[in-house]
């Protein structure tokens, strides 16, 4: 191990042996980048102009879309600017600030996804109390929750990490998480393993209780073709929210604890952004297409702004 010094800035190797390709990724990125922006802000902007659309499942899936634009743009402008950079460095408290962002933003789709399963369990299962249980104030209290939350137990996990004295400076992705700038340091505390250990803990158990919730939900469904019909225009969606998200973090986290660095240096970096490019892009896309009400007023807007430019 090298010797503890000062770090000020780390070295992003997952860039390296791309000089060829450079032009084309960047244009790809910049591609998907504004991609993500449009599909999300159109979801954003629909839901907060159509009054029919200020309902708590649309409430919180603006807080979804909103939650993507806040994740990529920890990851797009810098990963936009190395590729078009000789040198492919972060500062220390950069790298930190990335990981926060990147990190909290993963968290908060999870929680997010838990506080809609929630909305489709009382929705569906309980419809006579919905509009009294799910107050304006019960809806800012859970959307409120649903940022904080992420955002309070990551900023601890990226504060006990900065205590760190670093032995390193290499970082072998194209962007700055906590565990790999954790494996630089030269020691090691008990707060290093009960912080991560109490977060992955406490979001597995929002996986379990929105399973849990749905399965409760498919029972309830069962029994009534409303009710069915209902679920399949709603939950499905979520459950397919779901199911990409975790699928995409699940891979990167396993593969960067256990997986085999013989792969190209092409397929790592695919792997790494995956929960940062295939979520953002497909889950405005999903509920634009699936829900009714967002997809009516979708095309309403599109309509009109098509007749006025045309007019």
């Amino acid at each position: 191990m090298d010797n503890a010094t000062t770090i000020t800035m780390f070295t992003l190797t997952g860039l390296s042996g791309t000089t060829n390709n450079r032009i084309l990724l960047f244009l790809l990125t910049l591609l998907c980048y504004c991609t993500i922006w449009l599909v999300n802000l159109a979801i954003i902007v629909t839901i907060i102009l159509e009054k029919r659309l200020h309902e708590p499942m649309y409430i919180f899936l603006c807080n979804l879309c909103i939650n993507g634009l806040y994740g990529t743009t920890g990851f797009y402008p810098k990963f936009l600017y190395d590729l078009l950079s000789k040198h492919h460095v972060i500062s220390y408290s950069g790298c930190l600030l990335q990981g926060f962002v990147l990190h909290s933003s993963a968290c908060a789709d999870f929680s997010i996804l838990a506080v809609m399963a929630y909305d489709r369990y009382v929705a569906i299962c309980r419809p006579l109390v919905y509009h009294t249980v799910m107050t304006k104030l019960v809806i800012s209290v859970l959307s409120f929750f649903a940022w904080l939350i992420p955002s309070f137990l990551i900023f601890m996990s990226t504060l006990t990490t900065s205590w760190f004295q670093m032995c390193g400076s290499h970082i072998p992705k194209i962007y700055c998480v906590n565990y790999l700038v954790y494996k630089l340091s030269c020691s090691t505390s008990m707060s290093s393993y009960i912080i991560p250990f109490f977060n992955y803990t406490f979001y597995i158990c929002h996986n379990i209780f929105i399973f849990w919730t749905y399965i409760y939900i498919i029972r309830i469904c069962r029994s009534s073709k409303e009710n069915w019909n209902k679920f399949l225009q709603t939950c499905v969606p979520h459950l397919f929210s779901l199911a990409i998200v975790v699928g995409s973090l699940l891979f990167d986290l396993m593969y960067m604890r256990y997986g085999s660095k013989n792969i190209s240096q092409a397929a790592q970096n695919f792997i790494a952004i995956e929960f940062i490019l295939i979520p953002p892009i497909l889950n405005p896309i999903m509920y634009g297409l699936k829900l009714t009400e967002v997809r009516k007023s979708l095309q309403k807007f599109f309509c009109r702004g098509k007749f006025r430019v045309s007019g």
